[in-house]
């Protein structure tokens, strides 16, 4: 084993040691009395319940494509070993985001016991809770990956590995979205906008509903998300190293990278720790620039003793550039007091219409600068060091998923702790904790969002280089039929998936709203607080409704590159990537932004501005917000794994498309 390997599987160790040295924390912090205990349990048993059937329904489709990658394998179309590499992908991302679910369904209720002791405790007892979350990503990441290479010493193999990360990412991205949106989309229509009760009033049925929604969504589906980007990142980097001939010191640099940000991540997080309220973000900023910072000093370190390797740390250095300016960028147009966020606020005065047109142009116009930020890196990354060079600033980009994570698992864990304190009957000081820890979680979701839409992009776009070379394209001419056919194809898929996901939460949430009515109208005394509602059964019509979605958008990210590879050729489904990536970046930062400034100006309202709860004004702001949900919860997230999936089937059947495609068939017939 060389020092690059024994650095990545060290590095991978003292994560998943660090992540359970946090998790022992959190497990031995006081947990409530009798009624938060049973509030806290309603949600863990409906947490678990979805992610137990959700992978009954990925089994099915692992099962399917093992034995599709059996026959394969035994006719030579892949590695003999891509049955086993695709399996272990798909176990651990699935173990990933299990485990960051399995704490945060615990360190809610630590977090809001917490809060009777301060805000500095319960900011702790949330970040270290997240923290488990984002050292387990990272360190099962990088192990399952390094020990693949160790046992197989081939790239080449690992692309199975990277396409069953892809598979759960999608899955649990879009399961989760659907089942957090619909939930909170209904329980919020009928109690806050019919009702007029609070959120998260435990008179409200689907309220345990939209707590567990927070963990499926924000939670085990970000973790299964950066779980995949960054496998498939550095799976990308050494697909380039390998198929360019680059030594195999440089080949191998991708895990040295992964296992310095490791250590600088973990690093990081001792910094996060703060008594005011309006300080939170700046914690939380701080561990990762601190973070960042401490990778760039290991990322230089590591190219000056590598010969010839110094010419690399450019493309790092653009990486975590981009990593960087994405969560301040996103951060503002989506923080709490920014005057994006005040614009929405203020228009929300004149009505819904006008906080729907300031929310869609606030998402449009935080395209900007993500986007500017990032063709600058991939610039600066070629001309430093060609593609690989590209490769590597996703790779630095990604490095720094630990910390980046850990961030934004905090969030779904404070604003479950908020409705844990209300439900229970918590003092009102409590929520004065919770409350400013949730709003800077929505900043901190934003964020990551951001960051895993820009890191899906940087990783796809490596994925598309390792594409062409596979497929030995060695140039791709937009003048051609076929490449233009492929890029408005792949132009058009996240719109019709944003579509069907966004149909799929409308869907569910129309089902809540009729068993909320039924339940207020059906059980008395529940309006009045005498009576409990039956939290399960909206449960289990949220869950019926996200699993029976999934079907479609599955099909859409496998199926659409097979149909255009085999039909169209080598060329249109390259133009199917670049379309697929180019649109698919943008109309994710659209959504993702929008939608976190929606809910941030509803927040803003709800702090006592422009009559506060209850006025005109607020009303608006909760139709926007409703809009925002699936934005920025379900379609606009749901669009990296989709990216990410369609290029690993792409990669995966390149070799076979080159031999099998209809137009050289035809070309041979003629």
């Amino acid at each position: 084993m060389d020092y690059m390997i024994a650095l990545s599987i060290g590095a991978s160790l003292i994560a998943l040691l660090f992540a359970a040295w946090n998790a022992l924390y959190v497990l031995k912090q006081p947990s409530g009395n009798e009624r938060m205990n049973k509030v806290a349990a309603a949600i863990r048993k409906g947490a678990n319940a979805f992610l137990k059937r959700q992978y009954k329904t990925v089994f099915i489709f692992w099962l399917i494509l093992v034995i599709v990658f059996a026959i394969a394998a035994r006719y030579g179309a892949v590695p003999a070993a891509t049955p086993i590499a695709f399996s272990l992908g798909a176990f651990l991302s699935a173990l990933a985001g299990y485990i960051g679910m399995e704490i945060s369904v615990r360190a809610n209720l630590k977090t809001a016991k917490a809060a009777e002791k301060g805000l500095r405790r319960a900011l702790k007892v949330a970040f270290s809770g997240g923290t488990v979350t984002g050292m387990a990503v990272v360190g099962l990441a990088l192990l399952g990956f390094s020990i693949m290479y160790l046992v197989y010493g081939n790239p080449v193999v690992l692309i199975g590995f990277g396409f069953g990360a892809s598979l759960v990412s999608l899955f649990a991205r879009v399961g989760g979205g659907i089942y957090t949106k619909g939930a909170d989309v209904g329980a919020d229509l009928v109690g806050k906008a019919e009702m007029g009760i609070p959120e998260d009033d435990p008179r409200n049925p689907a309220v345990i509903a939209d707590n567990v929604g927070d963990n499926v969504g924000d939670c085990a589906g970000m973790a299964a998300d950066l779980y995949e980007s960054y496998v498939i990142t550095v799976l990308a980097s050494m697909l380039l190293a390998y198929f360019v001939n680059l030594p195999q010191v440089i080949l191998e640099l991708p895990l040295a990278i992964g296992g310095i940000a490791i250590i600088a991540s973990i690093l990081g997080t001792f910094v996060v720790g703060t008594d005011n309220k309006h300080k939170i973000w700046s914690a939380l900023n701080s561990s990762m620039m601190l973070s960042a910072a401490f990778a760039l000093v290991g990322f230089f370190a590591l190219t000056w003793v590598l010969p010839g390797a110094l010419e690399y740390f450019i493309p790092l250095l653009f990486g975590i550039i981009v990593a960087v300016a994405l969560a301040q960028i996103t951060g503002h147009y989506t923080n709490l007091n920014t005057a994006a966020v005040r614009e929405i606020a203020i228009a929300s005065k004149s009505g819904a219409g006008t906080n729907i047109i300031y929310g869609v142009a606030n998402g449009m116009r935080a395209t900007l600068l993500p986007v500017i930020t990032i063709v600058i890196a991939v610039l600066a990354s070629y001309l430093a060091a060609g593609v690989f060079g590209i490769a590597l600033s996703s790779m630095s980009m990604l490095s720094l998923t630990g910390i980046v994570v850990s961030v934004d698992s905090y969030g779904p864990i404070t604003d479950n702790a908020g409705g844990i304190a209300e439900m229970s009957g918590m003092p009102h000081s409590v929520r004065e904790i919770t409350d400013p820890l949730d709003a800077v979680g929505n900043t901190t979701k934003a964020v990551t969002k951001g960051f895993a839409i820009g890191a899906a992009a940087l990783a796809a776009l490596s994925l598309f280089v390792a594409f062409s070379s596979a497929a030995k394209l060695s140039v791709i001419n937009i003048l051609n039929p076929f490449v233009v056919a492929g890029l408005f194809i792949g132009a058009m898929i996240p719109y019709v998936f944003s579509a069907i996901t966004m149909r799929a939460v409308g869907s569910a949430a129309a089902k809540i709203v009729e068993e909320v009515r039924r339940q207020f109208k059906t059980i008395k005394g529940l309006s009045a607080g005498k009576a409990e509602p039956d939290y399960a059964k909206a449960v289990d019509i949220t869950t019926k409704a996200a699993l029976s979605s999934l079907v479609m958008p599955a099909l859409l990210g496998i199926g659409s590159p097979i149909v255009v590879g085999f039909l169209l050729g080598a060329q249109a489904l390259a133009g199917l990537l670049a379309g697929v990536i180019v649109s698919g970046l943008v109309l994710a930062l659209m959504m993702t932004t929008g939608g976190a400034a929606w809910d941030n100006a509803k927040k803003f309202i709800e702090g006592g501005k422009f009559g506060g709860k209850g006025s005109e004004a607020h009303k608006a702001a909760v139709v926007g917000d409703t809009v925002g949900d699936p934005f920025k919860d379900t379609a606009g997230p749901g669009i990296n794994p989709l990216i990410k999936v369609i290029n690993m089937v792409s990669l995966l059947i390149a070799p076979t498309i080159i031999v099998y495609s209809l137009p050289l068939l035809l070309h041979i017939a003629g």
